[in-house]
C-alpha cells in the first residue's frame, strides 16, 4: 500500500445492525455486519433491545473489520459514523464509541447521514459496477425511508418527493404480517411473489400530488381485502399467497415507476440510481431493468451487501468527506431525525 493511502474505519448503528468496515480509499477491504436476530420474536425492532445488542457487538465487529482487513489501529487515517436518522438509542452507541477511539488515536472524526450513504454507495470501486455521472435521481428505498432524490454532486442532494406515512419497507413487511408471515416480511413477500401472477388480484394505487408517496392507504386496502376474502374462505391465503404476494409487490413496485417516471420527466434526467433496503427487491430490480429498454434510462443498482444498512456505505462518504477536509468536532450529538 502506498503510504499516501486513506484507511477509513466506518461505523454503522442507525438501526439493528452494528456494522464496521474498512475501506483503503474508495476500495472496501472488509466489511462486518451483526444482525440482531431477538427482533424476529417481537415482529419488529425494539428500540431498547437494539440499543443493548449495539453495545455488545460493536467491539468485536470493529475487531473483525480491522483483522479482516489485515490492518493495524494504527493506520487508520480517520473514523466515520452513522450520526443520524435513525434510532437514537443506537446511533448513541456508534457515536460515542467512534468518538472515543478517534480521541484515543488523535485522528479525525467524520459525521455520515445514512441516507446520504445509501446514495453513495454506488461510488465504492467495484470493476463490476458502473458509477452514474452527475447530476442524477436517486431513489432510496427501507424500511423507514422512501426519497426521490436529485443528486447533483457528492454533498449537493435534494429531495424532490418523499412518503407522507410509511416507508415502502414497512408497506412490505405490513403487509406481510397481514398475511401471517413472520419478521422481516418484505424478502418473504419478494420470494413469494416470483412464484405468483401479478395481475391476479388488483389494488388501488394512492393518488398524491407532485413526487411524494403515501403506502398507509395501500396497506389498508388489503388489510380489508384479506378480511372479507377470508371471512368467505378460511384457506384464502394458503391457497392465494403466492399471487397475493405478487400482486402487492406489484402495486407497489407500479406506484414507485410512476413517481420515478414523472421525477425523470420534470427534471429531464434519465439516470437513475437506487438505495437501501428494499433496493435489494428482486422485483424493483426487474422493474429497473425493464425500464432501461422502455424508457432508455440509465440504471445503476448496488451490489446486494450494499443495499441493507452496513459500513461501507458509511465508509465511502467518510473517504469523500476526507477528501474535502470535512470534520466533525468531538462534542457531536447523534440526531435520530437528520436532513440532507
Amino acid at each position: 500500500m502506498k503510504s499516501k493511502d486513506i484507511y477509513i474505519l466506518a461505523i454503522e448503528s442507525s438501526c439493528d445492525d452494528t456494522s464496521a468496515a474498512i475501506l483503503c480509499n474508495d476500495r472496501v477491504l472488509s466489511n462486518v455486519v451483526a444482525t440482531q436476530e431477538i427482533h424476529k420474536q417481537y415482529g419488529g425492532v425494539v428500540p431498547e433491545l437494539a440499543s443493548r445488542a449495539h453495545q455488545q457487538n460493536i467491539v468485536p465487529v470493529v475487531h473483525q473489520a480491522l483483522a479482516k482487513a489485515n490492518i493495524d489501529k494504527k493506520q487508520l487515517s480517520a473514523i466515520a459514523f452513522t450520526r443520524g436518522p435513525g434510532l437514537l438509542g443506537s446511533l448513541l452507541v456508534g457515536t460515542s464509541f467512534a468518538k472515543s477511539l478517534a480521541q484515543g488515536l488523535d485522528i479525525p472524526l467524520i459525521e455520515v447521514n445514512h441516507m446520504q450513504a445509501h446514495i453513495l454507495a454506488h461510488f465504492i470501486d467495484d470493476e463490476k459496477q458502473s458509477k452514474p455521472e452527475f447530476p442524477f435521481l436517486a431513489l432510496t428505498i427501507s424500511g423507514g425511508h422512501t426519497q426521490i432524490v436529485l443528486v447533483k454532486d457528492y454533498f449537493d442532494m435534494e429531495v424532490l418527493g418523499e412518503t407522507l406515512d410509511d416507508a415502502v419497507g414497512e408497506a412490505f413487511d405490513k403487509s406481510a404480517k397481514i398475511l401471517g408471515l413472520p419478521y422481516p416480511g418484505g424478502p418473504l413477500v419478494d420470494k413469494c411473489a416470483r412464484l405468483g401472477k401479478a395481475d391476479a388480484f388488483t389494488f388501488p394505487k394512492p393518488k398524491v400530488e407532485g413526487l411524494n408517496f403515501s403506502f398507509s392507504g395501500l396497506k389498508t386496502s388489503i388489510l380489508y381485502f384479506i378480511q372479507k376474502q377470508t371471512k368467505a374462505d378460511p384457506k384464502f391465503i394458503e391457497t392465494h399467497l403466492n399471487d397475493i404476494c405478487a400482486s402487492i409487490q406489484y402495486t407497489i413496485l407500479e406506484i414507485l415507476m410512476d413517481k420515478i417516471k414523472l421525477a425523470s420527466e420534470q427534471t429531464g434526467i434519465t439516470r437513475l440510481a437506487i438505495g437501501g433496503g428494499v433496493a435489494a427487491n428482486s422485483g424493483i430490480r426487474a422493474r429497473l431493468q425493464k425500464a432501461q429498454k422502455e424508457w432508455g434510462w440509465q440504471t445503476y443498482i448496488p451490489k446486494f451487501e450494499f443495499c441493507t444498512d452496513n459500513a461501507a456505505m458509511i465508509g465511502i462518504v467518510g473517504y469523500h468527506k476526507f477528501l474535502a477536509n470535512t470534520f466533525a468536532k468531538t462534542n457531536i450529538a447523534a440526531k435520530a431525525r437528520y436532513k440532507y
